[in-house]
């Protein structure tokens, strides 16, 4: 017997039992529509991702820092290290625990400019502000602030950003969500207007001394230590609004220019030890654009005893735990589909306890072991294809309710549920196969029945 005939065969034989067939597909189907549901998360997630980190740093750069911690190799160390200017103890995770975190220096920063594939290198600023106020408001606001960083591109509401570079010196790019504390109407109406921020300069041993000689005197303490905080004044170039592919959590910082960014940060921790001294740098490479660069550029630091991450690096990062997730998520699925296995085999072999005399019939006129094993095992190939093809058109179906919603609520420009023709069709041929192969063995009685025998039973 031919093979398309054979083919049509198997598919006039499971219509004779449709609701056993239809029952043996649907539990292929859970599995199919757990492992494309979750495929489909997975390359939703992953260009989310990606968005993300390509919106967040800039391609080109290179961020660069003296301890493996930057580099995100391993758990933290537990033991001390030997002491040296630049490390520092971070505190993190809740009381007791901290990093000895080794910094990079001004030495570092001036040596690495010198580099002849290193194009700019900017410092990492920790800008610490008391508050905000301003021109239309006296009420003062906490606040943080950051330097401005001409690869984000931020969204804006209001005002204008520079095609390319740096923004204007002092001016700043103002996040929307200060609009109404600092009583502007609305974006646009906050253009142009003043903003102040108000820093503390640090407390050294000279300036508490001279407090103690003021109280001790009888002056004002209170009017010196005015003069450790300052005000500076903006002026309000642009209004941000957070986007989705937004990096940071919490309120959005302020943008301010590198060279006041510089000025701030000079003010708020000169005379302290972290003075000149940064967790990373950002190094931007020459041509950068070109990975061949850029991997060289990290190659040679790497051998000067730097410990260097890349934007691929941070996706690969961001990517293994993606891949974690939808394995873990994926196995659900495939718990369904070793489950389907069993209802597949239980089915054919039904079908053979039904069917004896009608195989005995079919060898008696002549048709081979073979083609009796390929005619169960094409049957067990159609249950399989159903229920990938009703898994799959499930998960579509939801993914066309849940998309709109998803984007909604979490500000997307895309789809999270991503689906993939390709993926999918691998995805349908692999549960064919699986459900095939769970028919090897009910096609194998069916082949091994003795037409005879076959024919004399009931």
């Amino acid at each position: 017997m031919r093979i398309i005939d054979i083919i049509r065969r198997s598919g006039r034989n499971l219509k004779s039992s449709k609701t056993r067939t239809i029952l043996t597909a649907l539990a292929i189907a859970v599995g199919a529509f757990t492992l494309a549901l979750t495929l489909a998360a997975s390359n939703g997630i992953r260009s989310y991702t990606d968005e993300l980190i390509s919106s967040s740093f800039d391609p080109a750069e290179l961020i660069v820092g003296r301890d493996k911690e930057i580099s995100n190799t391993g758990a933290p160390s537990d033991k001390p290290q030997e002491y040296d200017e630049s490390v520092a103890s971070i505190s993190f995770g809740g009381p007791g625990t901290s990093l000895q975190v080794k910094r990079v220096s001004l030495a570092d920063i001036e040596a690495m400019r010198k580099l002849p594939y290193v194009e700019q290198v900017r410092e990492n600023f920790q800008i610490n502000i008391r508050y905000i106020t301003s021109s239309a408001n006296d009420k003062k606001y906490t606040g943080s602030a950051d330097v401005y960083n001409s690869a984000q591109k931020p969204e804006i509401s209001a005002g204008m950003l520079p095609s390319s570079g740096d923004i204007k010196k002092g001016t700043l790019l103002l996040p929307e969500t200060y609009l109404s504390a600092l009583g502007f109407g609305s974006a646009q109406d906050a253009i142009g207007k003043q903003v102040r921020l108000s820093v503390q300069k640090p407390f050294s041993a000279e300036s508490i001394q001279q407090l103690l000689v003021s109280a001790a005197t009888g002056s004002a303490p209170q009017d010196q230590a005015q003069e450790l905080q300052k005000v500076f004044s903006y002026t309000i170039g642009g209004v941000t609004k957070k986007a989705a592919t937004d990096f940071g959590t919490g309120i959005m910082p302020l943008s301010l220019s590198l060279g006041d960014a510089r000025e701030l940060y000079d003010y708020t921790v000169q005379g302290t030890a972290d003075y000149e001294k940064f967790l990373y740098v950002f190094a931007r490479i020459k041509n950068g654009d070109n990975k061949q660069n850029i991997a060289d550029a990290k190659a040679d630091l790497v051998q000067k005893g730097y410990f260097v991450q890349s934007t691929e690096d941070l996706q690969k990062a961001v990517g293994q735990f993606v891949d974690i997730l939808t394995i873990m998520i994926g196995v659900f699925g495939l718990i369904t589909v070793i489950a389907s296995v069993f209802g597949i085999v239980n089915t054919q072999y039904i079908s053979v306890l039904e069917r004896t005399r009608e195989i005995g019939l079919m060898k008696a006129l002549g048709m081979s072991r073979s083609g009796v094993s390929r005619l169960f095992m094409l049957e067990a190939t159609w249950i399989g294809f159903m229920g990938a093809v009703l898994g799959v058109l499930g998960a579509y179906g939801l993914s066309v309710l849940l998309n709109p919603v998803i984007t909604k609520q979490i500000n997307l420009d895309d789809n999270l549920l991503v689906f993939q023709p390709v993926q999918i069709a691998i995805l349908i041929l692999a549960l064919m196969l699986v459900a095939t192969v769970a028919g090897l063995l009910p096609a194998r009685k069916a082949a091994k029945l003795d037409p005879i025998e076959a024919l004399r039973s009931e």
